[in-house]
């Protein structure tokens, strides 16, 4: 499953290439991929077609475009994807977004020119886009594909965020998708506590992975960053979180922060063609990961072989040396 880097990655590229541009069409080849929406695709197209997109918007693993009705976008209008000047409050304009959950396979594409004509496979959703003043109007399209179909798309409202900072990386309005509410803020999100989080961790009674993973505790940590975090670390993905010393919770959560940083600057981490971003392009993290996927091979710190174990349906890689099994593990 993508995780925040590659879902970042994904914002990023939809923030430079879409925001702007009018929605002037939607086709729903699947409906399966807009069963979040009430009202199924006839209510997915009615309220896309005619929004202009003003801002992509990223909170953990969840992403979403704000739309602006017609009459939100005229001239002088403050637009939450234009900075904000010193002490302005952004403008209430916004009621809805387009919410992406891109599940184990989905990927979003911005094509242009011939390549917004081309056959393409698992296309699940298309949106027309309109051309930016100066572009050839050529037909530009943004499309949902997705292979597995556990992803889906939907038009939802917006809800005030509960501690009035900024719903998400990429716009300073202080909303979020309704269905998104209750997603933790993630490790790269300014707004935030560290200190609070280190709390909660250490209140939880589980082992410090399950509580990595807990996206209402933390967002955006997934099975990948999780272990490669711990390996940094030195801690047991069992290690009992009411056991864990404050400076032993910030070292994991500046690690697990370390490493997503990392992999955002290499694209993500990509295992096959399913990890892309807005253009096609895969990542190429997963030629840095210490330990994720790596059973059997030497550990770079200490030579130790790396081992996997099951885990919650996945799977668990540590090395046995840093990495010892504490005697209280909470599996």
């Amino acid at each position: 499953m993508p995780e925040l880097p590659e879902v970042e990655t994904v914002r990023d590229g939809l923030a430079r290439h879409v925001t702007g541009r009018t929605v002037t069409g939607a086709q729903v080849l699947r409906d399966y991929s807009v069963r979040r929406h009430e009202g199924g695709p006839e209510a997915f197209r009615s309220q896309l077609v005619g929004q202009r997109v003003g801002a992509a918007v990223r909170r953990g693993k969840y992403l979403w475009l704000l739309l602006e009705s017609p009459s939100s976008a005229l001239p002088g209008r403050a637009s939450s994807h234009e900075p904000l000047p010193d002490g302005a409050a952004p403008a209430a304009e916004h009621v809805t977004a387009l919410m992406a959950h891109l599940g184990m396979s989905g990927q979003l594409l911005v094509r242009s020119g011939d390549a917004a004509v081309e056959k393409v496979p698992h296309l699940r959703v298309r949106l027309e886009l309109s051309a930016l003043p100066g572009e050839p109007r050529a037909p530009r399209t943004l499309d949902f594909v997705d292979q597995r179909t556990f992803g889906h798309l939907s038009v939802t409202d917006l809800a005030p965020t509960a501690d009035g900072a900024p719903g998400g990386w990429g716009s300073p309005l202080p909303e979020i998708p309704e269905p998104a509410a209750h997603i933790a803020r993630d490790l790269l999100d300014p707004a935030l506590r560290r200190d609070d989080l280190a709390k909660a961790v250490r209140r939880r009674r589980t082992g410090i992975k399950r509580a990595l993973l807990d996206q209402r505790l933390v967002s955006g940590v997934g099975n990948i960053y999780a272990d490669e975090a711990l390996w940094r670390a030195r801690l047991h993905y069992a290690r009992p979180t009411d056991t864990l010393r404050v400076s032993e919770v910030h070292r994991v959560l500046d690690a697990a922060e370390e490493v997503m940083r990392e992999a955002l600057a290499q694209g993500g981490t990509s295992f096959d063609e399913l990890y892309v971003n807005v253009n096609g392009q895969s990542g190429y993290f997963s030629r840095s990961l210490a330990v994720y996927g790596r059973e059997g091979e030497e550990c770079s710190r200490c030579g130790a072989l790396v081992r996997r174990d099951e885990f919650m349906n996945r799977s668990s890689y540590t090395c046995p040396v840093c990495q010892k099994v504490p005697r209280n593990a909470r599996w």
